[in-house]
C-alpha cells in the first residue's frame, strides 16, 4: 500500500467508527477515539476497569498519526503509519473483527450508449432472541432504500437473486445517499423494536406461571423451617434465573448495497 492509500484508509476506518478526526492534513491525521475503539486498540483494561469501577469521566485517548513522513514539512509528533506496520495491522485486524458489513454492487451490462443508474440501500440482517427456561429465535432480514426511506423485508432473499460484486461496473453511476447509513440503522432499529412491542408476549406470562409452579414447590419442601438453610436461597435464585424473560436483539450481518 501506498502512503496515500495508507490515509484514505485511515481516514474512512475512523470515520466509520464514530472516531471524530479533529485535524485532517494530507500527511498525517489527528483523531479522537472512542470509548469502544481505545479499549479495542490501545491495550490499557486495568485504566478502564479502574474508570468504571470508580466512575472516574473517561478519557479515551487522542491520536496522531503520520501516514507519510517523507513528505511532513510541519514539526508534528506521532505515530508513524507505514505497510507493516504494528498499528496497520491492529487495524486490518479489527476491521475483520467488525467486518460483518460489506458494501457490494450490482452487476451491470457495459454498453456505450447506456449508464446504468446504482439506488444505495442498507441492508441489515437481525436475530431475535426470546430467552427464559426456553429460547426461541427469529430472524429478520430489512432493506432500506437510502434515497426515499422505503423499507423492504426479507431483503436477503431479495439480493440472492441479484448479481452482486465487490467492485462497481466502469459504466455506472452511483447514486449519493440522502440518508446516511447511521440515521437508516437507526430506522430499522426502531422498526424492529416496534416489532417486538407489537408481538405475542404470552411465552414470557407462561415463564412466569412455570417459575411460580417451580417456586412452590421449592417452599413446599422448606416448609414449617424457621432458619432456612444457605441451600434455599441459591436454589431460588438459580429458579429466579431460570425463568427470567428477556429479549436479546442482534446484527449479524449486513451491509450497503448499490442496486438497480
Amino acid at each position: 500500500m501506498y502512503p496515500q492509500q495508507i490515509h484514505t484508509y485511515m481516514q474512512q476506518f475512523f470515520k466509520e467508527n464514530q472516531c471524530p478526526i479533529l485535524s485532517h492534513h494530507p500527511h498525517y491525521l489527528i483523531v479522537q477515539l472512542t470509548i469502544e475503539m481505545d479499549k479495542r486498540i490501545m491495550n490499557r483494561p486495568y485504566y478502564w476497569q479502574y474508570v468504571e469501577s470508580t466512575g472516574e469521566e473517561p478519557n479515551p485517548a487522542q491520536l496522531t498519526f503520520i501516514t507519510d513522513k517523507n513528505q511532513l514539512v510541519e514539526n508534528v509528533r506521532g505515530e508513524v503509519i507505514h505497510f507493516g506496520s504494528p498499528r496497520l495491522h491492529q487495524l486490518f485486524q479489527v476491521t475483520n473483527e467488525l467486518g460483518a458489513f460489506v458494501q457490494m454492487y450490482e452487476r451491470t451490462e457495459v454498453n456505450p450508449n447506456v449508464q446504468p443508474i446504482l439506488t444505495p440501500w442498507l441492508g441489515v440482517n437481525y436475530k431475535i432472541a426470546y430467552y427464559c427456561d426456553q429460547t426461541k429465535e427469529r430472524l429478520y432480514s430489512l432493506g432500506i432504500n437510502l434515497m426515499t426511506g422505503e423499507i423492504r423485508d426479507g431483503f436477503h432473499e431479495s439480493l440472492l437473486e441479484k448479481d452482486l460484486t465487490a467492485t462497481v461496473s466502469a459504466n455506472s453511476f452511483q447514486l449519493p445517499y440522502i440518508i446516511t447509513p447511521l440515521r437508516a440503522l437507526e430506522r430499522l432499529d426502531a422498526l424492529i423494536e416496534q416489532h417486538i412491542q407489537q408481538d405475542d408476549h404470552t411465552w414470557a406470562e407462561e415463564a412466569k406461571k412455570r417459575w411460580e409452579k417451580d417456586l412452590a414447590v421449592l417452599e413446599f419442601f422448606y416448609e414449617g423451617v424457621d432458619n432456612r438453610p444457605e441451600s434455599y436461597e441459591i436454589e431460588k435464585e438459580a429458579l429466579a434465573r431460570q425463568y427470567e424473560a428477556h429479549i436479546k436483539i442482534d446484527i449479524i450481518g449486513g451491509g450497503l448495497f448499490y442496486l438497480k
